[in-house]
């Protein structure tokens, strides 16, 4: 049974961001705002970066899923929360900042697989979000837009993510333009990894998708991802050189490399494979 619950952040009496039990193993963060197309404002923030705590400290979540309720992944930016951003102080500005920085490093960096599902329109910081997630399925129907400087401003605390993910020639189009570009398009730029044309036909290659991670070692996927950051925009040196080779060595002689090692040279399933590997299939309460 698919274990449903809210973060312990409410707004409006509505739980605004829910985790979502979607298989074992596989725990959905959902943004709960369809009514306002999931646009986030600090309550959200704040749900967002308790819900990714908890997914990270949960030994029981393996995978983690960021997905929207509704026709849209996010419109970005509430209009009432800018509203109160504009009347308040630098000091005030530079804090609420810091609060999207650190959702955004927390997404970042989680150990585990991420998963972001993107539908309908993904304005402003949600393409920051679609940019951290590891792996982005969209639908055809996407919409993508760096929209900040519409409004005089900047989309500043995503740029790090964002520059990473499409590369530095479309960001100085896309930040001064603020063109909407579809879902090819972002696919063909690195931020989206795979379009499909339908939310069913986005949420079968989820699955499918899920069916592969289980094949792989958990530590070795979070070792893998953890690799990417140590050698990315680095020169090929000698420290990298040695790292690298450290890192190789670590992980063969340790309990989930020697049973991965003996499984493939015994012919036999690895302990940590399910029996029908990870299911995607989504229960309501």
């Amino acid at each position: 049974m698919t274990e449903t619950r809210p973060t312990d952040t409410a707004q409006d009496s509505q739980s605004v961001v829910l985790l979502n039990r979607r298989a074992e193993g596989v725990t959905e963060v959902v943004l709960n705002r369809p009514d306002k197309r999931n646009a986030f404002d600090d309550v959200i923030i704040q749900a967002l970066i308790n819900a990714l705590e908890e997914v990270e400290n949960d030994p029981a979540t393996q995978i983690v899923i960021l997905r929207s309720e509704g026709k849209h992944f996010s419109a970005g930016a509430d209009l009432g929360w800018m509203r109160r951003m504009a009347d308040n102080s630098h000091g005030d500005n530079l804090a609420d900042a810091r609060q999207l920085a650190r959702l955004l490093e927390r997404l970042n960096t989680l150990t585990k697989p991420t998963i972001g599902l993107v539908q309908g329109a993904a304005y402003g910081g949600a393409v920051g979000l679609a940019a951290c997630c590891d792996i982005v399925i969209a639908t055809e129907q996407a919409r993508f837009c760096l929209s900040e400087v519409k409004l005089g401003l900047i989309p500043a605390v995503i740029s790090p993510y964002v520059v990473r993910a499409i590369g530095e020639r479309q960001a100085r189009r896309y930040f001064i333009s603020a063109e909407v570009f579809d879902a090819q398009q972002a696919q063909a730029f690195g931020l989206v990894h795979v379009v499909e044309d339908s939310d069913d036909a986005m949420q079968s290659r989820c699955d499918e998708l899920l069916a592969q991670l289980a094949q792989n070692g958990p530590e070795a996927m979070r070792a893998a991802k953890d690799l990417v950051f140590a050698v990315s925009h680095k020169a090929i040196d000698a420290d990298v050189i040695e790292d690298t080779a450290r890192r190789i060595a670590d992980i063969r002689v340790g309990k989930e490399g020697q049973e991965g090692l003996s499984a493939f040279l015994n012919k036999r399933r690895a302990s940590w494979i399910p029996d029908n590997g990870v299911q995607g299939s989504q229960e309501k309460k």
